[in-house]
């Protein structure tokens, strides 16, 4: 008797002991929200209860940027925020999404749904930019707009931007990419002409951010990249209000003209939040 009531026993407990698809989706959710969207979505493959869990608006909703309504209705059509669940916001801002004739980028970094905007070197102002006896735009695939600025020869260096945007609150920072050298592949291999480089060791380039409620940074360095694309720290930006519009003008310059100067790549501008480490940069 004291067998069968062990077997009994046992066979009860088999049959209560909880398993993960026995927890409710709406608890699993509020544990995801705890946790990174890169792991929400691998927590996803477990089972029926944490896929459907995965998917919950609010839980996707927390990942979003403040922003976010303004940049939908700013990309997209307004239908898209009712036909769109929160998840399907999240992926497809987190692609590149293109604006102004295709010369800027937007786009969330995955990992933490920061908003990250590059401007290319066609919505740059930069003097004597029709000049081909100066500059000319080169095709290459080392670009994200598949097109650059080539600067042969010039004695006033001068490139200007501006972009004006809701930014989410937090500490930016804005970044030119450039590169002295003209790079293209030959025979499968990558090589950079430097015929064109000089006068970049003379006098250091200055870069200069301000903003519309007056914050303003100025940095200087010398070029000496040769043959590597490189991000130069043009300076940084605290936005505090999130509801507001901030203007934001930048530059480069090089206007000492005892001397020419020649042989740069500007690619494009990068405005990101300093959260977005210099590793992951390297990927933008």
């Amino acid at each position: 008797m004291g067998a069968n009531m062990s077997v009994g026993v046992s066979d009860t407990d088999h049959l209560l002991k909880p398993r993960l698809e026995d927890i409710p989706e709406s608890c699993v959710a509020l544990v995801l929200m705890y946790l990174d969207p890169p792991d929400i979505c691998r927590l996803a493959r477990l089972n029926r209860t944490f896929r459907g869990a995965s998917s919950a608006d609010f839980l996707w909703e927390s990942k979003l940027p403040s922003n976010y309504l303004y940049i939908m209705e700013r990309f997209f059509y307004e239908e898209a925020l009712v036909k769109f669940g929160k998840k399907d916001i999240y992926a497809r801002l987190c692609r590149p999404n293109s604006f102004d004739n295709g010369t800027k980028e937007l786009w969330l970094e995955k990992s933490t749904g920061d908003v990250c905007v590059a401007i290319s070197s066609k919505a740059l102002r930069i003097t004597g930019i029709d000049d081909r006896r100066y500059w000319k735009h080169i095709p290459t695939e080392e670009s994200r707009f598949q097109t650059v600025a080539y600067l042969q020869q010039i004695w006033w260096l001068e490139v200007d931007g501006e972009f004006e945007f809701q930014f989410p609150a937090g500490t930016y920072g804005l970044f030119f990419r450039l590169q002295l050298g003209k790079s293209s592949k030959r025979m499968g291999r990558r090589v950079c002409n430097s015929e064109h480089i000089h006068g970049w060791d003379i006098k250091p380039v200055r870069f200069q951010l301000t903003t519309s409620d007056g914050q303003h940074a100025v940095s200087q360095s010398y070029l000496d990249n040769h043959g590597t694309w490189f991000y130069y720290h043009a300076g940084d930006f605290v936005v505090r209000n999130t509801n507001a519009l901030m203007k934001i003008n930048f530059s480069l310059t090089q206007i000492d003209c005892t001397h020419t100067k020649g042989g740069l790549c500007v690619d494009s501008a990068f405005i990101y939040p300093k959260s977005v480490g210099k590793e992951a940069r390297l990927f933008l």
